[in-house]
């Protein structure tokens, strides 16, 4: 509680220093403006409105909900050509394919998630597992992703998210397919489904929880507000095998945490957040056991709203370290 001490991540087989003393050093460093610039609800040249116009020339739909359409510059192209393989093994190339799609949670710019109605946001549960269904019967792996907010990069205050689907599996999606597997192994159950029936039960790091869900600040969490969400009362490995019931008590838990968050920092926080669920496509014939469905929310703040907290130096050359405890902000 008072020293500095290692933390084990075993989600990505690594470790954590935390170094909580470090809280007394007054802050000196930059200080980001902490609130939101005034919004329009709706915008003659915002791309992401109801009834305005992409660059590409698209037009969008007049949505009264969700609203999901092909990214204009996309990461992935399914039509890719493959590059050469490469002549030597440490110059190696693959071939990549994938697609990128953009989905807007609501047709008004000036809401955000928290400020939906909870009906809005179990729409926006049902399209995620919608999409998960359709690109995980072709992809290894989808992507959900929402980046909220200016500080953390994006670039349209309008509610979205976007999803990509790749033709591999990324690095983390590698990771925690490797370590998760291994856990089941040599313990007989998976990981993240123990870890979550161990939270339930000790209760230090649990932020918020209802009949099907958790939301805790993982003990070896590396932001300082970083949360990871589970589903504890039932092992599940997909977004789409979520009953009607778990939905919406998904979406319940989502607009808790996410007024938490809005109402401890007295702003709209910003955040990185995405869902983790078992790979699919060529992987549905395989035994993906070992995979526990979870999203992780990352918002950049150290210590309050004006403070942000960035990956340089130590972190960046050695390991991850942090100077709060997560019990000191569950």
């Amino acid at each position: 509680a008072e020293h500095q001490h290692g933390r084990y991540n075993p989600l990505r087989d690594d470790w954590v220093l935390v170094s909580v003393h470090r809280m007394r050093q007054p802050w000196h460093g930059q200080l980001e403006r902490p609130l939101r610039e005034d919004v329009p609800c709706w915008g003659a040249h915002n791309p992401l409105c109801p009834d305005t116009c992409h660059t590409s020339g698209q037009v969008n739909s007049p949505y009264k909900g969700t609203f999901v359409f092909p990214n204009n510059f996309p990461v992935l192209q399914s039509d890719a050509p493959e590059p050469d393989a490469g002549d030597h093994p440490l110059f190696c190339t693959a071939a990549v394919q994938g697609v990128c799609k953009v989905m807007c949670l609501h047709p008004c710019s000036d809401l955000t998630l928290p400020l939906m109605s909870l009906a809005e946001i179990q729409a926006v549960v049902d399209k995620w597992a919608e999409l998960a269904e359709e690109l995980g019967a072709t992809y290894p792996w989808m992507q959900i992703f929402e980046n909220k907010e200016a500080v953390i990069g994006c670039s349209n205050p309008h509610p979205h998210c976007q999803i990509w689907a790749s033709s591999f599996l990324p690095n983390e999606a590698r990771l925690e397919d490797w370590v998760q597997r291994e856990y089941r192994s040599q313990h007989y159950v998976p990981m993240l489904l123990e870890y979550a029936e161990q939270e339930a039960r000790r209760k230090e790091w649990l932020v918020v929880e209802n009949v099907h869900w958790l939301v805790v600040v993982p003990y070896w969490a590396m932001w300082p507000f970083q949360m990871l969400l589970l589903l504890p009362r039932g092992h599940v490995c997909h977004l789409q095998e979520l009953c009607q019931g778990e939905r919406d008590s998904l979406a319940s838990i989502m607009q808790k945490l996410l007024i938490k968050y809005d109402n401890f920092f007295e702003v709209s926080v910003p955040y990185s957040m995405g869902w983790h669920r078992a790979p699919m496509g060529p992987h549905l014939e395989e035994d993906c056991g070992h995979w526990q469905l979870h999203a992780h929310y990352y918002p950049p703040l150290l210590c309050s709203a004006t403070i942000c907290k960035f990956l340089v130096n130590y972190e960046m050359l050695a390991q991850a370290q942090r100077d709060l405890a997560p019990e000191q902000v569950s």
